[in-house]
């Protein structure tokens, strides 16, 4: 077991300051609050986090991977490598192996049962927590409110395995561990809120009923889902925080009832931050306007030159067909010249860009061009500072993420149990990742 928390300790780049002398552990708990800003952990917003930080250490300067977005910093979390590494580089990508006509959802699990047939068994390139545990005979258990759970541990239905459940977004591997929880909760909600009760309530009262695993992830859709909808600091996405933190609070009461809390690191976590919708620009009509051939969808087949759209928010990657350089060069000189473009990232070395390394975002998969909206620190209808602009999904006034912004880069960690401090805090810049540490322990 010190082995997975040592996993953890990698992942979460833990300081030496704020953690006490190990001692042989028993259970992990990582609980996600998708979306979760840092400056919204307040006694009144959420009673039972603000304790958490006094019982343990909290991560002043915790940093997502770029881009940041859930898909991208889910699997970074849970494997310790930057996204060039583990091949999740955004949460929509363009995979003309899996589909020639569209940008494809990276965890969706069509794409990702063909991602694993393409490459091998590789479509995430390296071992997750859940491996590591699996390896080690001890049992595990992934329970998300979202998608992104098939991400964190997709060998679950694999012949010959045991001892460990994913559950994503009302689905489980394996496909019969859903049978009881519908049994005793009823079939998946539709709305954010009860998603998140009802999947807390499958790891607490079903996942959970007989033994606590030695390892566990709980990843709640909220506050990011309702912060989509509204913005960051509208009442409704507050309410999705206080829901969070009940689901926290119930959680923390589990492993009391399990008479496990002494023995139990637990770890609260965010994917990234948020930010809220300057303006929402469609590239879409800018670039044909341009004349460039842009699209997020081939009808037939592309012509050399053809760009394709995956926007992600904050953040669009354009595919030059045929890797026109030409064309990419053309791309970029307007970009540039643009009102709306922040840092530009490319996979050939391109005068006034950065390269895609210097993001951690290269692959051999990769866009030629990726493009980081702007930002600035002005403050929305809410008075929350954060505005940037973003691509055509969501409207101004909504709240998104996946730029560069220190809104959405900064993301929430708070670490407490048997090997951390009490009441500590930790100043230092952390990624979520640490990928040399990572690869010494493997």
């Amino acid at each position: 077991m010190r082995r997975i928390i040592s996993v953890l300790f990698l992942i979460v780049s833990a300081s030496a300051a704020a953690v006490v002398p190990a001692k042989r552990q028993h259970h992990a708990v990582i609980v996600v609050w998708d979306g979760m800003r840092p400056d919204f952990v307040t006694e009144q917003n959420t009673p039972t986090l603000w304790q958490l930080t006094r019982e343990g250490v909290t991560f002043l300067n915790q940093h997502a991977a770029y881009p940041s977005a859930t898909m991208v910093n889910g699997t970074a979390m849970v494997t310790g490598v930057h996204p060039g590494k583990s091949g999740i580089i955004a949460n929509h990508v363009y995979r003309p192996d899996i589909d020639p006509h569209h940008a494809v959802d990276v965890e969706l699990s069509s794409t990702v049962k063909k991602g694993d047939e393409l490459s091998g068994g590789k479509y995430i390139a390296a071992p997750t927590i859940a491996e590591l545990v699996q390896r080690s005979g001890a049992r595990s258990v992934i329970a998300a409110a979202k998608t992104v759970g098939l991400l964190l541990d997709r060998h679950a239905n694999d012949v010959g395995a045991k001892n460990r459940v994913t559950l994503f977004a009302g689905k489980a591997l394996p496909s019969a561990v859903i049978d009881p929880i519908t049994e005793k909760l009823g079939p998946f909600p539709s709305a954010h809120l009860e998603k998140d009760s009802w999947t807390t309530k499958a790891l607490l009262d079903v996942l959970w009923k007989d033994s606590i695993p030695a390892f566990s992830i709980l990843w709640l859709g909220e506050p990011d889902l309702t912060q989509h909808e509204t913005a960051p600091g509208a009442s409704a996405a507050i309410a999705a925080i206080k829901s969070a933190d009940q689901n926290l609070a119930a959680v923390l009461s589990a492993l009391d009832e399990h008479k496990a809390r002494e023995t139990t690191d637990v770890f609260v976590v965010s994917d990234h931050g948020f930010s809220t919708i300057r303006r929402s620009i469609d590239l879409r009509n800018i670039l044909n306007e341009a004349g460039f051939a842009a699209t997020t969808e081939f009808n037939g087949e592309p012509k050399s030159g053809d760009i394709m759209l995956a926007g992600n928010g904050g953040s669009v990657l354009f595919y030059v067909i045929g890797h026109d350089a030409a064309v990419t060069r053309r791309l970029v000189e307007f970009l540039q010249q643009s009102d709306f473009a922040g840092v530009i990232f490319t996979k050939q070395p391109t005068e006034g860009t950065f390269a895609l390394e210097q993001a951690n975002i290269q692959s051999d998969r990769a866009p030629d061009v990726v493009m980081a909206f702007r930002w600035d620190a002005s403050k929305n209808q809410f008075d929350v500072p954060g505005m940037i602009d973003a691509d055509w999904q969501r409207a101004a006034g909504k709240g998104t993420h996946a730029t560069l912004s220190r809104f959405d880069m900064h993301n929430m960690l708070i670490a407490a149990g048997p090997d951390f401090k009490r009441g500590e805090t930790d100043a230092s810049a952390r990624p979520s990742i640490s990928m040399k540490a990572t690869a010494r322990l493997l």
